[in-house]
């Protein structure tokens, strides 16, 4: 515990619950046989910081080490899992924000804060995220890391995430809700397993992952380039964006104006096919093409149609109808089906742990040899 901790909850109290000493000061429990923060550093499997407070995060991303968790943290070379909580502005501080940016480069790992009611009285995002969602995410690494290791080394993995713009004129656009979480949440994954990663994605409000080799785009058209231009490089495809389906056909030069006007009528051309593209490219070879696909009505039968006319080995359904799952939330409910015609049936879960789920497929296929690409249609959300 720092200093500032015991103000609010003294040592002896988690002394008393977990049966553990708690260390406060760099000197508090001389023992000159041993330096005491490079011993629990050694002991350590994961570095937990929850509350981590603003001064925390600026102390961590600058070198500071002026008590004990700050020379506890220098010392570390295991993961390090962070639990922000502060104040809305001082979560949106610019030099928060930039503090977030030094440590999400280092490769750490966040559990965001939650949004609502604050002890200060103000409403916002901020507050500590709930101690189950810690904890499980704490696991989650350890169990991840036991279970399995870096078990995409060697492979090339290429993303695309978030929703596309298409402009009707300078100031309006089409779009969708697409968030980018799902997508990203598969890039993450994949670099921690030891994939090369690069993401594609279109305009989200998500921080670059750490570690991922993170390009911008903003139109179908534009992620079309970027990703036929890179696919050749990759052994596994993952197209999950939310890619607009139509486009104006003539964008308008100037601004539309709704004077005098009492309807109007624009015409729609199709976009470019990416993840069509990418499954005939004549070069595909032993690459694989994975994905998602989203719907609100006739889930499977949609997705088993889609599966057959674009020849795919594997879709990844999910009703964005459900409660608590699909767009913009960080939650999803899914069902996996195979080209053999088997299905793997997932309950409501975090993106992260779907993630993993898919990830898990590609590994057995590679297992396997590749005998049979995995291929599908890609909505994220």
């Amino acid at each position: 515990m720092t200093r500032h901790a015991t103000e609010f909850v003294q040592p002896l109290t988690f002394e008393a619950l977990s049966g553990n000493p708690v260390v406060v000061g760099m000197f508090d429990r001389p023992d000159y046989s041993k330096i005491e923060h490079i011993s629990l550093a050694r002991q350590a499997d994961l570095l937990l910081v929850a509350p981590a407070t603003a001064n925390i995060l600026a102390k961590f991303a600058h070198g500071i080490a002026d008590d004990f968790l700050t020379t506890l943290y220098l010392s570390n070379t295991r993961p390090v899992l962070i639990a922000p909580a502060m104040n809305v502005e001082m979560w949106n501080h610019p030099a928060t924000r930039a503090n977030l940016e030094i440590l999400r480069e280092r490769g750490h790992y966040f559990v965001n804060p939650g949004v609502g009611y604050q002890a200060c009285g103000e409403v916002g995002e901020g507050r500590l995220a709930e101690p189950e969602d810690i904890v499980h995410q704490a696991l989650h690494l350890l169990q991840r890391k036991l279970e399995t290791g870096p078990d995409l080394a060697g492979e090339h993995i290429l993303i695309t995430a978030g929703p596309t713009v298409e402009d009707l004129d300078p100031v309006r656009f089409i779009t969708n809700r697409s968030s980018g979480k799902m997508g990203y949440a598969l890039a993450e994954a994949a670099r921690d397993r030891g994939a090369r990663v690069t993401l594609i994605s279109g305009p989200v409000r998500i921080a670059p992952p750490a570690g991922v080799e993170t390009v911008s785009v903003r139109s179908t058209r534009q992620m079309y380039d970027a990703v036929m231009s890179r696919v050749g490089d990759s052994s596994v495809f993952i197209g999950c964006a939310a890619v607009a389906d139509f486009r104006p056909a003539s964008p308008a030069v100037q601004k539309i104006k709704k004077l005098g006007r009492q309807s109007i009528t624009i015409e729609l051309e199709a976009t470019e096919d990416i993840i069509g593209s990418v499954a005939r490219d004549p070069q595909r070879n032993s690459r694989i093409v994975v994905g998602f696909a989203a719907e609100s009505q006739s889930l499977l039968d949609n997705a088993e149609t889609k599966l057959r006319e674009k020849s795919l080995d594997l879709i990844v359904a999910n009703d964005i109808t459900r409660e608590g799952a699909g767009f913009d939330v960080d939650n999803n409910v899914a069902t996996i089906l195979r080209r053999d015609g088997s299905r793997i049936e997932l309950p409501l879960q975090s993106k992260r742990d779907l993630a993993e789920k898919v990830l898990d497929e590609i590994v057995g296929t590679i297992k396997q040899g590749r005998t049979a690409s995995v291929s599908a249609q890609v909505t994220d959300q």
